[in-house]
């Protein structure tokens, strides 16, 4: 099976034509690219408590409108320390956020500019408005795994991730037409982003940088 890579939000820098999804670059003096040293994967507490994303509830916090027709999922998205959770469960929202605004065809959808911001937002829109123009949605599943997690000098969240799309795909609106991931694309993609804490408590996604071939199984 093959498709147009564009699933995965990356990096403008990098060849947008292999890409599925498409975050963009961002960022100051504390860009996505930090490297992550002893970080929490959050692997070990995998199974010690529920993401407090799904019980929690703030004020103003939109609910995203992600059908069943694409599922992803999130494996060890968990961590002991309650301010990197927060981090790991607001980075996994603003995702859920542009997949969910790319099956509404929505790019102005409030749940993506509540979880974004700066470039981060400009180039998810830009990304959604993409398939928006040529009248693709996108179905399947999305395994999103081993998040690196911690808080920088400047009190910025700064997450990476993996990302796997081998089993999702982009879908025709009006022919139905399914299409897949190349064969001579790696379906594996790493994201680096950072994310800053609004007064109201929310950690925006305000950088993505991306890059594919990055993460192994």
């Amino acid at each position: 099976m093959t498709r147009p890579a564009r699933l995965t939000p990356a990096v403008l820098m990098l060849s947008t034509a292999l890409l599925l999804t498409s975050c963009g670059s961002g960022g100051g003096d504390e860009s996505s690219s930090d490297k992550i040293k002893g970080a929490d994967g959050g692997q070990a507490e995998a199974s010690a408590r529920p993401s407090s994303s799904a019980s929690s509830e703030r004020a103003g916090q939109p609910k995203i409108p992600l059908p069943a027709s694409l599922t992803m999922n999130f494996e060890g998205w968990s961590n002991s320390d309650p301010k990197l959770q927060a981090v790991l469960d607001d980075g996994k929202e603003a995702l859920r956020a542009n997949h969910a605004a790319v099956i509404e065809a929505d790019p102005d959808a409030a749940y993506v500019a509540f979880y974004n911001e700066g470039a981060a937002l400009e180039s998810a829109r830009t990304w959604i408005k993409g398939f928006v123009k040529t009248d693709d949605s996108l179905i399947g599943k999305v395994r999103v795994f081993e998040p690196q997690v911690r808080l920088n000098s400047q009190g910025l969240g700064v997450l990476f991730y993996c990302a796997d799309e081998s089993k999702a795909s982009t879908k025709n609106r009006k022919t139905n037409k399914v299409v897949g991931t190349p064969d001579n694309v790696s379906p594996y993609l790493q994201y680096r982003t950072t994310l800053e804490k609004t007064s109201k408590g929310v950690w925006k996604t305000r950088s993505v940088e991306t890059e594919r071939g990055a993460c192994g199984q």
